[in-house]
């Protein structure tokens, strides 16, 4: 049996490890959270080094991988210093190919309820296959990344600006503490209402799961929400703020979802390179599982 690990810096409340099949072999896919302890994530690396086929990075971003150019985060790099033989992925391949099939998924399950086709995306440079599938499905989008990084109220309106943003601040926010950049640890679990016109002006709010609670209002009624990583603590919270539907990029096991960098850890795992897969490959294993984005309708 193959097994994939996602060692993440946040919540081990969130801890999960389940058994599934990929084109039929099975593999053991398990996640250990380490409450914001960047140092203890780093020597679990470093233990399970060699002894796992893939590793998957959780609760944060080994970089932005923006329109095909990379920005390494400098903290996070630390991360998976100990790792000298195991292929290590952090979610960014499914990002910039599974998730671009969000956009065209709703408009087909969900198409009926959108009157206005507007997508408030909290972070567009961290989900560059989802920001860029609703530009393309023709949705009039906000992405929000100069507020959820940096608390500038400022918003972003297409992809050409977002780039220009990512181009001008990445060389300087890449190397702040992570923690100062995403909820990590017990952060994770605290909401603090903020930038709610936003959120209301739109039918789909879009982006990392806990940049979508981090700031969302108490209501949040008939709102679509496109998202990766939950659990079915998540599903109560957006079913008691009104949310219609829950729509996510990964499949749903076992009651919750996991995030990108386990899933696409998990297809290295049974691709058995021994290292990373490109776009293509991953493309190419995509079809053949025929992975398609999951809808919950909520109320």
């Amino acid at each position: 049996m193959k097994k994939a690990v996602s060692i993440s810096i946040g919540s081990s409340k969130r801890n999960k490890s389940v058994e599934i099949e990929l084109l039929g072999e099975k593999v053991s896919i398990e996640r250990i959270g380490t409450d914001g302890d960047m140092e203890k994530a780093a020597q679990l690396f470093g233990e399970l080094d060699g002894k796992v086929d893939a590793f998957g990075v959780g609760g944060a971003d080994l970089g932005l991988m923006v329109d095909g150019k990379w920005y390494p985060i400098h903290s996070v790099q630390r991360l998976v210093r100990y790792i000298k033989t195991t292929p290590v992925v952090d979610g960014a391949g499914l990002k910039n190919t599974l998730e671009g099939k969000i956009a065209p998924f709703i408009d087909r399950q969900l198409g009926h309820l959108l009157k206005k086709r507007t997508a408030f995306v909290t972070m567009g440079s961290d989900r560059w296959g989802m920001s860029s599938s609703f530009v393309k499905a023709g949705y009039e989008c906000t992405f929000g990344d100069l507020m959820f990084t940096a608390n500038i109220p400022i918003p972003v309106h297409s992809l050409s600006a977002l780039k220009i943003v990512v181009a001008v601040l990445a060389p300087l926010l890449t190397r702040l503490p992570f923690e100062w950049l995403y909820p990590i640890g017990e952060a994770q679990e605290k909401r603090v209402p903020k930038w709610e016109s936003y959120y209301q002006a739109a039918e789909v709010i879009a982006g990392d799961c806990h940049y979508i609670k981090r700031h969302m209002p108490a209501r949040l009624d008939g709102k679509i929400i496109a998202t990766n990583t939950t659990t079915t603590a998540d599903l109560e919270l957006f079913r008691q703020a009104g949310v219609k539907a829950l729509v996510t990029s990964t499949p749903s096991l076992e009651g919750r979802t996991f995030g990108t960098n386990m899933m696409e850890a998990a297809l290295v795992a049974v691709a058995g390179k021994g290292r990373p897969l490109t776009l293509p490959e991953l493309d190419s294993l995509l079809d053949q599982l025929e992975f398609e984005p999951q809808l919950q309708e909520l109320n």
